[in-house]
């Protein structure tokens, strides 16, 4: 049988987030940076003899009906074939954290059944597909740090130099939607600009959402203060609940300052972490404009 093994699939940091308002449908205008970091969860896949799709947990325990399932129905039903597989996956990447794991999952497994199917389905599509399955899709399947506008669906490309974080998730998992339905949510920013934020990537902005999520969730602010506590300046990524810390950058990214850094809570999830230029299956979807690889 074919099969596709070590399949990465990286987290992401919201190096700030901005709510500039809210349309009439009642989703929030965002402005946001994407940032590909190296913690990543591993999927494994394998074509089966039937039309099954079936998965195995080698890592934590994920519902049923995961984006990884989800993701590899739709492609199906898209690309109209009748195959199988079976995935394995090593889920490291902490849920409900604002690391964007399900959709990473997603995204990956799009691309790599894609190939091992041989649907040969264009990057345009498999974003269609991915949107529907969860905003940040598109985001993972594009395989770049991006500037993010809209409701999430407005990507463009960035470049952003080394660096090193030192990321921490509490025992708590966080909501999305829960956050976006606080009526204390603030959602007036003023529009930010590329270049303000290319001036300094990583002291840029804030996240709008973290004081209600401080609010709903006791352990981000618990966890900032443990960042503080060994001179890091924290703050939440995404809808939470994992906070991260910059420890160096530049061409010789030196990581966190010296010293012993103090031991996390049990339950915590924490790693350093070093962004990424680039997904590392960034190429893996065909071609809008050819019949070869893109």
């Amino acid at each position: 049988m074919r099969a596709i093994l070590d399949v990465p699939a990286p987290a992401k940091l919201n190096l700030f987030l901005h709510v500039t308002g809210q349309r009439a449908d009642g989703y929030h205008l965002l402005q946001s940076a994407f940032m590909l970091v190296d913690w990543c969860d591993t999927l494994h896949f394998e074509v089966r003899g039937d039309e099954a799709i079936t998965r195995e947990d080698l890592g934590a325990a994920l519902p049923a009906e995961d984006l990884v399932v989800r993701a590899a129905r739709a492609l199906r039903s898209a690309a109209k074939v009748a195959h199988g597989v079976h995935i394995a996956i090593d889920k490291r990447i902490p849920a409900e954290a604002g690391l964007g794991g399900g959709s990473s999952d997603a995204a990956s497994t799009l691309l790599a059944l894609n190939r091992l199917w041989g649907t040969r389905l264009g990057l345009a599509e498999l974003e269609r597909i991915g949107l529907a399955l969860g905003a940040d899709v598109p985001f993972f399947l594009r395989g770049t740090n991006a500037w993010v506008e809209g409701i999430g669906e407005k990507l463009e490309p960035i470049e952003l130099p080394p660096a090193r974080f030192l990321v921490a998730k509490p025992a708590e998992g966080l909501a999305t939607r829960a956050i976006f339905a606080d009526p204390t949510l603030k959602g007036d920013s003023d529009a930010a600009t590329i270049t303000g934020f290319a001036a300094n990537p990583y002291r840029f902005g804030r996240n709008d959402l973290q004081p209600v999520a401080e609010r709903q969730c006791p352990g981000i602010g618990q966890a900032l203060r443990w960042l503080a506590s060994q001179g890091l300046e924290g703050r939440m990524t995404g809808s939470g609940s994992a906070v991260f810390a910059l420890t160096g950058s530049g061409p010789q990214v030196s990581g966190r300052p010296p010293g012993r850094p103090a031991v996390a809570p049990d339950g915590w999830q924490v790693r350093e972490c070093g962004n990424m230029e680039a997904h590392p299956l960034a190429g893996w979807a065909f071609s809008d404009d050819s019949s070869v690889d893109g």
